[in-house]
């Protein structure tokens, strides 16, 4: 039963935590942290931990293949050569200087490099959740380098592991072919996995067939790579990446809408679920510091924390110097920042949910005597990079004088415009095709100019538009009208003259169109 008892405690506690962070303000990770922590003073949970392989097989794949999904692939080719230095380069370099942090406290030096491995990488759900008011450009260059620099962490992670249990020192040769190796290796299969699957859902009329195969698409991807031993890791984002550019115009709308639900929810889950499990197991790692001290453990946790934000800071600022004297391009100035945004990107550097995933894939047994500290030490990195990054971000925002970035509401606006309008100049034409009546045309026309003006003096900022009041007014008749509907067709169900079946077929029609009217900045 401890399978059960687990499971409906790891749900409770993400459900539960998430809940009360959001009442007390609070960042969610870290109050999942210690949901955990509480959990594992229950005798049966006492000694609860996934196997080390599971870790990554079963987070890693789902939570960056939702990431890549919502990630602008416009950024990233914008952007393209800085994120690909942070996400490389920047790894190396924050890594190597973690593990020179921990040798010089008291480390071997294979220890050291694992924890530089798992506390080099970003995370992009971290950064996304925690750094909402950075601008656009900013939080979109961090997610890029977040789903990026997870494989160039894992390949570091894979040799020091490897050498910490084979004996044997890693040289920087052996680093660098098996990182290029794994770079090319894991994109080529993440696009062709993309192109095959993205083809096959084309043929899948089905949205319940077509989203069950969504659900193992990452896993696919990470597989493939495993089989030729590339990167899992961008395999999965490279897929992600392109069925996000590729599916807007081959699935259909419903499936889509079923899409986007299903992977909220999953990843919610499991990214919650990762860190009640680090808690979990978090009293047993300091119980089991034998080869360091529990205080020694705590200074070293301090300091490398430290060193992660001066890594990221001194490489952000040196790069940037380094780049503006070889790259002299009028359009490489326009891309230009200054210190005290490379500031608010240090701080934005969040370390989350794959930190974590690579700590506990360490394997347990006598070739890694130090996992314990380990996981301490990159645990304790993550919470003091949620609990003080997440409190001093807002203030270094401030503090750095941040331009207000309006580019997402400009193109919104610009998008809405010109599809309404364009859609209404084709509507004759559209109509002559499919042999609609003048009647019907006519009704049409006069419900989207409508709709247009409305919307058009929306965006415009005149909410007191009659075009405005109107729609709001048929908004709210139309969703009274509704409920009104559904309390009948549940009395007609509670009197028996209808069946359960034929409410719930009803009740489905009733809630798109709720959502519709509800929710109209989502809608067409």
């Amino acid at each position: 039963m401890l399978g059960l008892e687990l499971v409906v405690a790891l749900g409770a506690a993400v459900v539960l935590g998430s809940i009360a962070a959001e009442r007390i303000r609070a960042n969610a990770p870290v109050i999942l942290l210690a949901a955990g922590v509480l959990l594992s003073f229950i005798p049966v949970f006492r000694n609860v931990g996934l196997p080390p392989e599971t870790v990554l097989l079963l987070f890693l794949p789902a939570l960056l293949y939702w990431e890549s999904l919502t990630t602008s692939l416009r950024t990233i080719r914008t952007y393209i050569r800085g994120i690909m230095l942070s996400a490389t380069l920047l790894v190396l370099a924050t890594a190597a200087t973690v593990a020179a942090v921990a040798h010089g406290l008291g480390l071997d030096w294979g220890t050291a490099w694992i924890i530089g491995a798992a506390v080099a990488p970003t995370d992009a759900t971290a950064v996304a959740a925690l750094g909402r008011s950075l601008p656009r450009r900013q939080i979109s260059v961090l997610r890029a380098e977040s789903l990026i620099n997870d494989g160039m962490a894992l390949v570091i992670y894979g040799v020091a592991v490897g050498a910490v249990a084979g004996g044997t020192a890693p040289n920087f040769l052996q680093v660098s072919g098996q990182f290029a190796y794994s770079f090319a290796g894991g994109a080529a299969v993440g696009l062709a996995v993309g192109w095959i699957l993205l083809e096959a859902r084309r043929r899948i009329a089905n949205p319940l067939y077509g989203n069950a195969g969504t659900l193992l698409t990452p896993f696919v991807a990470f597989l493939g790579a495993e089989l030729i031993h590339a990167s899992a890791v961008l395999a999965v984002v490279a897929c992600g990446l392109y069925i996000a550019h590729a599916s807007p115009l081959a699935i259909s709308a419903y499936t889509r809408q079923q899409t986007g639900a299903v992977w909220s929810l999953v990843t919610f889950l499991l990214n919650g679920a990762l860190f009640v499990l680090v808690g979990i197991q978090l009293p047993s790692a300091i119980g089991g510091l034998t080869s360091v001290a529990f205080g020694s453990a705590l200074l070293i946790g301090v300091a490398v924390f430290a060193a992660t934000i001066a890594a990221r800071f001194g490489f952000l600022v040196l790069s940037a110097y380094i780049i503006r004297a070889i790259d002299r391009r009028p359009y490489q100035r326009t891309l230009r920042t200054t210190n005290r945004a490379r500031l608010v990107s240090a701080f934005a550097g969040f370390r989350g949910a794959v930190s974590l995933a690579v700590a506990l894939s360490i394997p347990e047994g006598p070739q890694f005597p130090a996992r314990d500290t380990i996981v301490f030490i990159t645990a304790f990195v993550v919470v003091a990079s949620l609990g003080a990054q997440g409190v001093l971000l807002p203030k270094v925002i401030r503090w750095a004088h941040m331009p207000v970035d309006t580019s997402a509401a400009e193109e919104l606006i610009l998008a809405k415009r010109m599809a309404a309008e364009e859609a209404f100049s084709a509507m004759p034409a559209i109509a002559r095709e499919l042999g609609v009546d003048d009647e019907v045309l006519d009704r049409i026309r006069a419900e989207y100019e409508e709709h247009v003006s409305a919307m058009s003096a929306g965006l415009d900022g005149d909410e007191d538009s009659p075009a405005v009041v109107r729609s709001r007014q048929y908004a709210e008749l139309r969703l009274a009208l509704i409920g009104r509907k559904r309390a009948t067709v549940v009395r007609l169900r509670d009197t028996r003259v209808i069946d359960d079946a034929v409410l719930r077929q009803i009740q489905a029609q009733l809630d798109v169109e709720e959502v519709r009217l509800a929710r109209p900045q989502q809608s067409e």
